[in-house]
Formats: C-alpha cells, structure tokens, sequence
C-alpha cells in the first residue's frame, strides 16, 4: 500500500511538474454530493447520499486541452444485505450500515470544446482513511485500504463557478475477507466549485 501511495504521489508531482508551462493554471475548491454503492451480493443494491470535497487544480496546456489532478475527502455509504450474513455466517440479526471515508485523488484529462464546457475523464486512486470495524465479529478487517477506479464527466464554468456531474466505477475488488464476494464502488458525483 505504501508503493501505491507513493506512486500517486510521484504521479501527481509530474503532472504539476510538466505543468511550469501550462497555458494557465487556477485552484478550484469544489464541495457536492456522493450518491454511492457498493456494487455486489453482500451489500443492498441501492445509491446513498455521502459528501466530497477538496481541492481540483485547473492546468491547461492550450485552450481545449488541460488536465485537473484533485484531492477529495470522500464518503460512500452503504447497507449490508442480509446475504452478507448467509456468505459469511455473522450472527447479526439486523442489517449495519457502513461508512468508508476515502482520500480520493482523481487524475482526470481535460477537454474544454468551448470556455464555459469541459469533459473530464480519468483515473481515480482511493486510500482509504477511516471504516467501521464493527461490521465482522471480533472487529475483523472487511475493507481493503485502498480503490482504482475510472471516473467521466461534465462540468461547466460560469466564470469563477463550476458545476460539474461525473459517474466513477470501481474495477478493483475492494473485499479484504475472501474472494466469495466481490465488491466493487460505484458512484455519482455532483457538486460546485470556485475557482480562486
């Protein structure tokens, strides 16, 4: 997990690096909702609301072109289903609800067709940084510590202000107990910005 964090962080240095000669560069601060789920038979298959937010640097190399490296704190919120139980035999009789608080760091290409559109896509490095350990018996691990997943979308720019939707999917089995399940994020994202 260390390589992992240290890669995103070598990756993130180089694009602010390559960055020196960027047309123009601006430090968004962006705040929205999460509608997200943990796709798979242990978890109910249903959206619910969590929240991002952090910091979305603007670096653009030409006019159309740019790419936007974020940080977010992200929260997704799911529910247990009572198959979870079935698979691995907990003697819980109600179903738990689940936190998991992710430092998100998406590193999304930038297509700006015209000044107030642009179209986002890219890959996203999750580390997770906070879980209820409450959700097997005796405390056990459920989650592993870190997601990869691939994030599209939209936003627009009214001057300073940004609105933007995008969908990430999870293509890495984020299920730390076995290989009976897999578990796999899937999230809607809306939120502003302000560009400073």
């Amino acid at each position: 997990m260390k390589r992992f964090i240290l890669s995103v962080v070598c990756i993130s240095f180089l694009f602010i690096a390559l960055s020196a000669s960027a047309q123009g560069i601006k430090l968004a601060v962006h705040a929205g909702a999460n509608m997200g789920k943990l796709e798979g038979k242990s978890f109910k298959d249903e959206y619910q609301l969590g929240y991002h937010l952090g910091v979305a640097p603007e670096i653009m190399f030409s006019s159309k072109w740019g790419i936007q490296p974020e940080v977010l704190f992200s929260q997704t919120n799911t529910t247990t289903s009572t198959d979870f139980h079935d698979i691995y035999k907990v003697s819980v009789n109600e179903l738990k609800d689940v936190k998991l608080n992710y430092l998100s760091i998406p590193l999304l290409l930038a297509y700006r067709p015209v000044s107030f559109f642009t179209l986002q896509a890219g890959p996203q490095f999750g580390i997770l940084m906070s879980k209820q350990n409450t959700l097997l018996e005796n405390g056990g691990e459920a989650f592993k510590n870190g997601d990869f997943s691939m994030v599209g979308g939209a936003q627009i720019n009214i001057l300073k202000l940004r609105v933007y939707g995008r969908y990430g999917i999870g293509l890495y089995n984020i299920n730390d107990i076995d290989n009976r399940d897999n578990w796999k994020s899937q999230t809607v994202q809306l939120g502003v910005g302000i560009a400073l």
